[in-house]
């Protein structure tokens, strides 16, 4: 062989090799998810850190302004993936029958019901015949609310007033002391230090005075359309390690989400720094058989309420992809 043949041939091997080592062709997926609220820093991490796309997805990050948005693009087939969706919602898509499953749990409802720290409200029992501010109806955290306030204090509906409104505007009500009590995420009370407040109770302890568990209340979960569970299981499951490892990251990362906070919200340095610090308590990444029996619990909450109207069918909740993604984390 020539010298010519032979540098060819070498040449040939090289770009044979470095085709070999690119990596396989990225599977597209359209994820939608809330730009406000609790689903806002999952997102925002997501996005910038690329974490699913480290794990070989093609992303189109699809936002909404509106908490039920994504839920809606499900059903008519424009995002394949939501992330963040309200319980309440997600289980009432599913007992409708809508073509959707339930693939993981990602926020726990970590809110408190507050108070002016100078108001006369000192206890729960004194709400009755006050306005209290909690979100809309149908929501996750009103169903909550409003169960924890009869089951665990024996407050009814009929005993208070609900304003209904989104947490920026609970936040103003309650300090202009329009509302005498709101139902808030602990961010949100974070975020309002200049308006000292009295926590009147605490989402998790009442949920577990409420189950007589230790689990958590689950605020939120992902959903993906039957369809594109049918056709792309290994795009689920990828989504799902993508999303456990921003999670993890998030928690241990405290600075760099502050700032991606910032840069993606313009949230203001104490808002974002606030909202990082309490990362660990708000997102989680799972469907274990724990989390599954929480979600059955938080069912009969809704339902009992008049939050859900249908029974939820035990084919709502697809635990393989977790199992899947699972079993290949470290």
């Amino acid at each position: 062989m020539t010298a010519a043949r032979r540098l060819t041939a070498v040449a040939g091997l090289a770009a044979l090799l470095s085709l070999a080592a690119l990596p396989a062709h990225a599977e597209k997926i359209r994820l939608g998810y809330w730009t406000s609220g609790f689903s806002l820093g999952i997102g925002a991490v997501l996005e910038a850190e690329k974490f699913l796309e480290k794990e070989g997805l093609e992303v189109e990050y699809v936002k909404f302004s509106e908490v039920n948005g994504p839920t809606k693009a499900i059903l008519t087939k424009s995002i394949d993936l939501a992330v963040a969706v309200p319980t309440a919602g997600s289980m009432q898509a599913v007992a409708d029958g809508a073509p959707v499953r339930i693939v993981l749990a990602t926020q726990v409802a970590e809110g408190q019901i507050v108070t002016l720290a100078s108001s006369g409200v000192t206890g729960i029992a004194d709400l009755k015949g006050r306005k209290v501010g909690m979100s809309p109806a149908g929501s996750a955290t009103y169903a909550l609310t409003t169960a924890f306030l009869e089951a665990n204090h024996g407050l009814k509906l009929s005993d208070y007033q609900v304003v209904h409104a989104n947490e920026a505007r609970l936040a103003q009500f309650l300090a202009q002391g329009e509302i005498a009590a709101g139902a808030l995420r602990a961010v949100t009370v974070a975020q309002i230090n200049e308006t000292p407040v009295r926590v009147l109770a605490n989402n998790v302890d009442e949920w577990k005075r409420l189950s007589g568990s230790n689990s958590v209340p689950i605020l939120a979960t992902a959903i993906v359309h039957d369809d594109f569970a049918a056709g792309s299981p290994e795009a689920i499951v990828k989504f799902i390690l993508g999303l456990k490892k921003a999670s993890d990251y998030g928690a241990r990362n405290t600075a760099r989400v502050a700032q991606i906070l910032k840069d993606s919200a313009s949230l203001a340095d104490d808002d974002a720094t606030a909202y990082a610090k309490l990362w660990e308590q708000i997102y989680i990444a799972s469907l274990s058989a724990g989390d599954l029996a929480t979600l059955k619990r938080q069912e009969a909450i809704y339902k009992a309420g008049g939050t859900l109207t249908k029974d939820v069918p035990p084919s709502a909740y697809d635990t393989r992809f977790y199992e899947q993604a699972r079993a290949r984390l470290p």
